[in-house]
């Protein structure tokens, strides 16, 4: 089984775009949301993906993950059949150390929040920790994006918009 493991942070500020190598425009949908399996369809910019992903362990760092590339008009009939609260974001990929991290800032319901994801070859891997992350959000089930189009940032706490 391919197993998926990262770690999640929020972001301080937006210094981090000036390091950004590549960024892509992201919509995705889920056909199911339930934690034992999230099904997603995704478009990236000109590709297309369908995942499913399995329930976390309990850091929430690690959980089972498979992709497979699909036709992109076939995504897009997909998303129609997805279940209400679509994702739209850009990601911003930068290279810290020997790592990559992949930051979204988030549009539409969801505006005003950025979280960055390192994946890793191990749970206790260590990487740089660039100045721009911000508190670690690992296991924290309301920042999984098939949480956020369930209940999105906007509905969250006035107060903690603020904070994150």
């Amino acid at each position: 089984m391919a197993q998926e493991i990262e770690r999640k942070f929020l972001v301080k500020n937006k210094d981090f775009k000036n390091l950004t190598e590549k960024k892509v425009r992201i919509t995705q949908g889920f056909l199911s949301s339930v934690a034992e399996r999230t099904v997603r369809i995704r478009i990236k910019e000109d590709k297309a993906y369908i995942t499913i992903k399995g329930l976390s362990n309990k850091s929430g760092t690690s959980r089972y993950e498979w992709e497979k590339e699909i036709p992109v008009h076939e995504a897009k009939e997909l998303l129609e059949l997805c279940e209400p609260g679509i994702i739209d974001k850009t990601r911003y990929l930068i290279k810290a150390g020997k790592h990559i991290f992949e930051v979204d800032e988030f549009y539409g319901a969801n505006e005003g929040l950025i979280i960055a994801e390192i994946e890793l070859d191990d749970e206790n891997e260590t990487f740089e920790k660039p100045e721009w992350l911000d508190k670690e959000v690992t296991g924290d089930t309301k920042y999984y994006n098939a949480r956020l189009s369930k209940n999105p940032y906007k509905n969250w706490n006035p107060e903690k918009n603020n904070k994150h």
